[in-house]
């Protein structure tokens, strides 16, 4: 189950379920798993990220692992994911795409990171963006590319 906390009306939760669902699916073992996304603000996310990782700086998206079992029904619970839409839409203007685009993106990105992708070292953020590569390919997106200064 993809659970959505959209509180913005203008996008379409069913977008931002496929991009989770294509990604989960690059792993046959998470494929039925399920994930909390929240799509909120920059000073949410700027807390998160000063609380959790000792950055005092917003950020577009952030993941966090769980990998927990639902003691009644045995389901994997990967994590959540939360999206900073005003740093979406921002990055989507100065890319030239669209909002939904970039959120769907960002919704691949968190998602490889709940998988145990990373892009510290050279190596993994090769794979990583080969493995995002594949989603958005696979979403009709595959012009889309994350912006590397964001992530680095």
């Amino acid at each position: 189950m993809i659970n959505i906390d959209n509180q913005q009306d203008f996008l379409e939760s069913a977008l931002l379920e496929r991009a989770a669902r294509f990604t989960l699916e690059l792993e046959p073992d998470s494929a039925d798993a399920d994930i909390t996304i929240v799509l909120t603000d920059d000073a949410q996310l700027h807390e998160l990220n000063r609380d959790y990782l000792g950055v005092d700086a917003p950020t577009d998206v952030l993941s966090f692992p769980a990998d927990e079992s639902d003691p009644e029904t045995g389901a994997t619970y990967l994590g959540d994911i939360l999206i900073s839409i005003p740093r979406a839409a921002q990055q989507a203007q100065a890319a030239g795409h669209p909002v939904e685009a970039e959120v769907q993106l960002l919704v691949v990105h968190g998602v490889l990171h709940l998988l145990g992708h990373d892009h510290a070292e050279a190596e993994e953020k090769a794979r990583m963006w080969a493995e995002q590569e594949k989603v958005l390919e696979r979403l009709g997106l595959g012009h889309i590319k994350i912006q590397d200064a964001e992530h680095e």
